[in-house]
């Protein structure tokens, strides 16, 4: 119910429900094709197994959501950016949860005195300008409240997501769909296909 309740701010519920549906529909399909591509290739579906865990964990590791981009070591950046969950992570949080305002509970607020007899927003101003967020009553003096997400169009860019790449980051998937049932069909001819032996 609270993922609907985030769409209806911009009166985009049949759409971001729509991409949502899609996206976990391409996640469907790229495990099915990796699983395919990495059994037509392996020797034993139990060497398949393996090397589809040792991906996925990869895959999850490197999605940019356990980790942020800007601090993986540099030579592992490129692993962030040819990721398929990357791209799955962006798109689905984007249509789920993107551009809806914050609402912080009272033991979320941050509770601080103003100096002398400027306002919360005279105090905080510059702060707010730098690290967002908003103050719950701006012309208060004294006691401030201060929470830190005012939308999470906020929290979406602090892990590296851009709300208006949703649909590209959709697309991309479907890229590699189609590379996993190109190696799938390429591994089974390489791999399983028995060869015509020449006459010499």
């Amino acid at each position: 119910m609270g993922l609907f309740r985030n769409a209806r701010w911009t009166g985009t519920v049949h759409t971001r429900s729509t991409l949502v549906f899609l996206v976990i529909w391409s996640a469907f399909l790229f495990g099915s094709t990796l699983a395919h591509a990495l059994i037509a290739g392996a020797p034993s579906s139990e060497a398949a197994s393996a090397l589809g865990n040792v991906l996925g964990i990869m895959m999850y590791a490197f999605a940019g959501v356990l980790v942020q981009p800007g601090n993986l070591p540099g030579f592992w950046i490129f692993m962030y950016r040819v990721n398929p969950f990357t791209y799955l992570a962006s798109s689905f949080l984007s249509a789920a949860i993107g551009e809806a305002p914050v609402q912080c509970a009272t033991d979320e607020l941050l509770t601080m005195e103003a100096p002398g007899s400027q306002t919360c927003e005279q105090y905080l101003s510059s702060y707010i300008d730098t690290a967002g967020g908003f103050i719950t009553d701006p012309s208060a003096t004294g006691v401030c409240q201060y929470c830190p997400v005012k939308d999470t169009t906020q929290f979406l860019e602090r892990v590296g997501i851009d709300f208006a790449n949703r649909w590209r980051d959709y697309g991309l998937m479907w890229v590699y769909i189609c590379v996993n049932i190109a190696a799938a069909v390429a591994l089974y001819w390489l791999c399983r296909v028995p060869k015509r032996k020449t006459r010499g």
